[in-house]
């Protein structure tokens, strides 16, 4: 585990166009704490981790991601409007226009790296324009040793200049923000906003290219854990859908929370050295491990706190999207280093808001990859403006925003593994149960937790007539009894109360995967568009 030190090497920053001295290098977690509250950028909570605002942009804009198209990238990014192309000589004037912002600035520099598993290791140099966003990423990478430092050598740049506001019309940019990346200059640049998460989003896009094209290792949107028996277990998932909570499990080993590989020796690493979860009605109850990480050294993010300094969780009316970014050692349990094998049980998380979906079933190979392809979630009411009641919401492999290449690529991939595996692939209903969003409640995170537990130790049984149903809609398995769960809540329509009701949404919802799929069947076979719902509304 690395140490808090505080490195005093000093360094230069001449390769990279910044020409002044005043640059903090290496600076420990505790020095950045103090140097945000001195600067009036932070507060520290009753907690003691620092408390930020991250200004005018709470969460990442998708729209403002950009992707350098050049000889590297012009054949191989699946182009659209998720990866968007940017010119190559408009970057470098961008470029040029943030090292001359920078070169007024004081910095906070950090050398740091991604990938916990040696061969597949990627060094990072992140030049920050605040203390906190360096703090951030002291947090989110892995941190070398002093001894690794001396020979340092960068492959890649992160260049956070939160305050530069582009010029749309001159640079090319959609508006004032922009997070670009440049394969060729293996740069990501990031200007006009402060929220952090683009900077680890920039290097996990950028890892979602660099692993499937020249290191046949499938990049993961997950989190991963390992158990006593040393078996890995897998959950993708998008925000919201429980990854953070579901995987930081008192009787696991974390491995990590949010980005990971696959290798060709069925391997799965940890891209990052720390969490960054949503903090939304977090409590010390239900989630013991996420509100005891919230101590000297983690940084909350756009929360509510009162006069003496304590987090109202519940409080959101700066954004859903609160946040806490921790070092991975704040947690108890983890497992050192971040690398799982024997990857067994692979689980998809999604908050179905429309509440039709199972609280757990089973999957077919097919129905595996038609689902991950797939991405599912839901968005529910007053999450974004003119969202008035549930929305489905698709991200292919769950993490489209950070993919480059053709969501087919992953998902071969990953069928490959699954087979090679002999993995069980589960689907897990994190969201509403009894009704949809405004009628039912939200599934109990007991249950949940203890679904997932019996799907792992076996509990559920074999994939037969007497353990599981199948879902007249949905065509998945769910099992009939679970340990610690009311076998009423082991089915939808049974929470219901009401036949043509619950039928009338499932319907809804399948029409809504069947539409979302029709771009990807050209790229999947006869078997994979068997996985999804097969019955149409009536």
């Amino acid at each position: 585990m690395a140490t808090n030190a505080q490195t005093t090497k000093s360094i230069s920053l001449y390769e990279n166009g910044i020409t002044h001295e005043n640059i903090h290098y290496q600076l420990s977690s505790d020095k950045l704490h103090e140097i945000t509250i001195a600067k009036d950028m932070g507060v520290e909570s009753s907690l003691g981790a620092i408390a930020v605002n991250t200004g005018e942009f709470t969460g990442r804009s998708p729209m403002d991601r950009f992707i350098v198209k050049d000889e590297i990238t012009e054949d191989k990014i699946w182009w659209g409007n998720i990866n968007i192309p940017f010119d190559s000589d408009r970057f470098d004037a961008l470029h040029k226009k943030v090292i001359a912002y920078l070169n007024e600035k004081e910095l906070f520099v950090r050398d740091a790296y991604a990938c916990a598993e040696d061969d597949y290791r990627l060094n990072i140099r992140v030049i920050n324009e605040y203390p906190w966003s360096n703090m951030f990423a002291y947090n989110m990478f892995l941190r070398p040793t002093d001894a690794e430092l001396e020979d340092f050598a960068p492959e890649w740049t992160v260049i956070n200049a939160p305050g530069f506001m582009a010029d749309a019309a001159i640079d090319g940019t959609r508006q004032h923000n922009f997070a670009i990346l440049n394969f060729s200059k293996k740069i990501a640049l990031i200007g006009g906003t402060g929220y952090t998460g683009e900077i680890k989003k920039g290097i996990f896009s950028a890892l979602n290219f660099i692993l499937p094209v020249f290191k046949n290792t499938l990049p993961m949107h997950c989190s991963a854990n390992v158990g006593e028996d040393g078996d890995t277990a897998i959950f993708f998932g998008l925000s919201g859908t429980g990854k953070t909570t579901l995987s930081t499990d008192p009787n696991r080993k974390l491995i990590g929370d949010d980005e990971h590989g696959w290798t060709a020796k069925n391997t799965v690493f940890n891209f990052e050295g720390g969490c960054y979860a949503k903090v939304i009605n977090l409590s010390k109850e239900n989630e013991p491990e996420i509100y005891g990480a919230i101590k000297k050294g983690a940084i909350l993010e756009n929360v509510i706190l009162n006069d003496s300094g304590e987090v109202d969780f519940e409080d959101t009316s700066i954004t859903q999207n609160t946040r806490v970014s921790y070092p991975i050692y704040h947690i108890d349990n983890i497992q050192e280093p971040s690398i799982g094998k024997n990857v067994k049980n692979i689980f998809f998380l999604t908050a179905d808001a429309f509440g039709v979906l199972p609280p757990i079933s089973k999957l077919t190979p097919a129905q595996a990859a038609y689902h991950f392809i797939s991405g599912y979630t839901a968005k529910v009411a007053g999450t974004e403006a003119g969202v008035v009641e549930p929305q489905p919401s698709f991200s292919a492999c769950f993490g489209a925003p950070f993919m480059p290449l053709h969501p087919a690529k992953y998902a071969e991939m990953l069928s490959k593994k699954m087979l090679e595996s002999g993995v069980d692939v589960w689907l897990v209903n994190t969201g509403w149960t009894g009704g949809p969003y405004g009628v039912g409640t939200r599934m109990k995170l007991k249950y949940t937790r203890a679904m997932i537990s019996a799907a792992m130790s076996g509990e559920l049984g074999l994939y037969n007539y007497d353990n599981y149903h199948i879902h007249s809609v949905f065509g998945v398995a769910q099992p009939r009894e679970c340990p610690g769960v009311p076998t009423k809540v082991l089915s939808p329509r049974a929470t219901w109360n009401d036949d043509k009701a619950y039928y009338d949404t499932a319907f809804k919802l399948s029409n809504a995967f069947r539409e979302n799929f029709k771009k990807f069947e050209a790229h999947a076979n006869e078997e994979i568009r068997r996985g999804g719902p097969q019955r149409y509304a009536y």
